[in-house]
C-alpha cells in the first residue's frame, strides 16, 4: 500500500479502508505462515521415522540382553549406531528440504502440549523400558509390544499433523 506525499513532503495517513485492508493482508500472511509450519512431515520421512521407532526396541533389546540374543552384542551395537546415524542424517535432509520448499523452519511446537509432553516422556520410557524389561525377564513379547506402540504413536502423530494442517489451511 502506497501513501501519497503531501505538499510538505510527509506521507499522508492511510484512510480507514486502507488500514483495514493492510490488517487483513497481515492476518492472511500470519495464517499462511501458521499453515505452512503445521504441514506434516514428508511421507517418506514419516515412514522412516516409523520404521526406526518400530526397530528400536529390538535393536536396543539386543544391545542390553544378557549374552548373545540372535546376534552377537557387537552386531547389535553396530546396528544401533548405524540406524541412529541414518535417522539423524535423513532428519537433516527432511528439515533442509522442508525449509527450501516452504521457507519455514521445521517446528515442533505446532501440536498441543497436552499431546507432545506425554509423548516426550512416555515414548522413551516405553522404548528403553521394554528393552530393560526384556533383559530382566527374557520375554521377547515385551519388545514386540513396544515396537507396536511406537509405530502406532508415530503414525498417530503424523495423522495429527495432517489434520492440523487441513484445519489451518
Amino acid at each position: 500500500m502506497e501513501t501519497e506525499a503531501s505538499f510538505s513532503g510527509r506521507p499522508v495517513a492511510p484512510t480507514p479502508d486502507q488500514a483495514r485492508a493492510a490488517l487483513a493482508d497481515a492476518d492472511r500472511v500470519r495464517a499462511s505462515t501458521a499453515a505452512l509450519s503445521a504441514t506434516p512431515w514428508p511421507i517418506w520421512f514419516a515412514t522412516v521415522l516409523t520404521a526406526y521407532l518400530a526397530a528400536f526396541p529390538f535393536v536396543y533389546g539386543g544391545v542390553v540382553a544378557e549374552g548373545s540374543w540372535l546376534l552377537p552384542r557387537w552386531a547389535w551395537v553396530t546396528a544401533l549406531l548405524v540406524t541412529t546415524a541414518a535417522f539423524w542424517a535423513l532428519f537433516s535432509v527432511a528439515a533442509h528440504s522442508w525449509k527450501q520448499r516452504t521457507g519455514v523452519a521445521l517446528r515442533f511446537d505446532v501440536l498441543p502440549r497436552r499431546a507432545t509432553v506425554p509423548l516426550m516422556a512416555g515414548l522413551p520410557a516405553v522404548l528403553v523400558g521394554s528393552a530393560l524389561a526384556f533383559r530382566a525377564t527374557g520375554q521377547a513379547w515385551l519388545l514386540v509390544a513396544a515396537s507396536a506402540v511406537a509405530a502406532a504413536v508415530s503414525v498417530g502423530f503424523h495423522l495429527a499433523f495432517v489434520r492440523l494442517h487441513r484445519k489451518t489451511s
